[in-house]
């Protein structure tokens, strides 16, 4: 990026005051002071000191001395309506556990990423060296934080209501149960996309380098799966976990992952290797777990560049669209999941196509 000259003479503020500046960004986030020991907090709250140390290392935080006064009224407000709803509805230990750590994992990875992306901001814009381009972040962060606290309000509440939506149409009562005994609970097509020769491509990278072609890489896969009907579930550094709701979706988000970087609108995609696998699947901790997943793993190391790998029973289903082509491979030998016949899905040949 070329940066603008009235822009290269720029200096960052300077923390005249270090200690109140913290304070005071430190309140604005809080929403006030703290005011309560662990004492009072659970006086205000009616809350047992094990179920104040509970919620605040389950929410990835550390831990406070007794008689320190760190605690918010917004800490209050926070334990006391978990806890009222947990009663309500009758939540067990693992359960409540589960829904803390959710909140905390995330809003974790999310803080962090969001204060990486300032820094570097700052950092490109003005020339700055690291050092600097944070001290600009430490000194600007309080007029910003409140629009992205709404924003993840509003994220939350539009990705909420797309899972609702989902799930009515998937299990409606209309739908009735149709899973079988010991069978996971969720039928979805998962698929991988690996970089093709990473290792070698990022070897040479400096640190920025490297960090904007795995923040293009991933940006550009979301992009490509979330047009094709497709959800992301994570990235693994070099490659990207995704699921569909159906096996149509499922292979229009591998091939569309698989031909992108040949496209110059998604020239950010580095070339990869994709599979794709129809199964059942369990759901737990933002992640999907399972043999269809495990399966799909190892497809991906068994297609060549560009290319889409399904399994037999996949090929199966997909072989009735005649929007796709499927050519066979030979059986192999795949560690852990025993002997293979991989099948290469790509889209259909039509006529007039060039």
């Amino acid at each position: 990026m070329t940066i603008p000259n009235h822009q290269s003479d720029a200096q960052p503020r300077a923390l005249r005051d270090p200690q109140n500046t913290a304070r005071g960004l430190e309140e604005s986030l809080l929403q006030g002071a703290p005011i309560y020991t662990e004492a009072e907090l659970c006086e205000a709250t009616g809350a047992t000191s094990a179920q104040v140390n509970d919620y605040w290392q389950t929410l990835g935080l550390p831990n406070t001395k007794k008689e320190a006064r760190v605690f918010t009224q917004a800490d209050a407000d926070a334990i006391k309506s978990l806890l009222d709803l947990a009663e309500a509805e009758q939540f067990d230990h693992r359960t409540l556990t589960s829904l803390i750590r959710s909140a905390g994992h995330t809003a974790e990875r999310l803080a962090l990423w969001q204060a990486e992306a300032l820094v570097e901001h700052y950092a490109h814009n003005y020339g700055w060296d690291d050092a600097r381009a944070r001290q600009e972040f430490l000194s600007e962060f309080e007029r910003m934080h409140t629009v992205f606290a709404q924003q993840m309000e509003h994220a939350w509440r539009r990705q909420m209501a797309a899972l609702v939506g989902r799930w009515f149409v998937e299990f409606g009562p209309e739908k009735g149960v149709t899973r079988g005994p010991g069978q996971l609970p969720l039928p979805r097509a998962v698929g991988f996309a690996d970089i093709v020769s990473f290792t070698s491509q990022t070897a040479k990278m400096r640190s920025s380098e490297l960090s904007d072609f795995v923040s293009n890489f991933e940006a550009a896969a979301r992009d490509v799966i979330t047009r094709a009907g497709g959800r992301v579930v994570k990235t693994i550094g070099d490659a990207v976990l995704f699921i569909a709701d159906d096996p149509h979706t499922g292979a229009e988000v591998a091939l569309g992952l698989a031909n992108a970087g040949r496209s110059e609108e998604m020239k950010d995609l580095p070339q990869v290797r994709v599979s794709l696998v129809w199964g059942r699947v369990l759901s737990r901790f933002g992640d999907v777990f399972g043999t269809s997943v495990n399966l799909a793993a190892r497809l991906s190391d068994e297609a060549k560049p560009g290319t889409v790998m399904v399994d037999q029973d996949t090929a199966a289903l997909l072989a009735e669209d005649p929007s796709f082509a499927l050519i066979a491979h030979d059986e192999r030998e795949i560690q852990g999941l025993g002997s293979i016949a991989p099948v290469q899905l790509q889209h259909a040949y039509k006529p007039g196509q060039s």
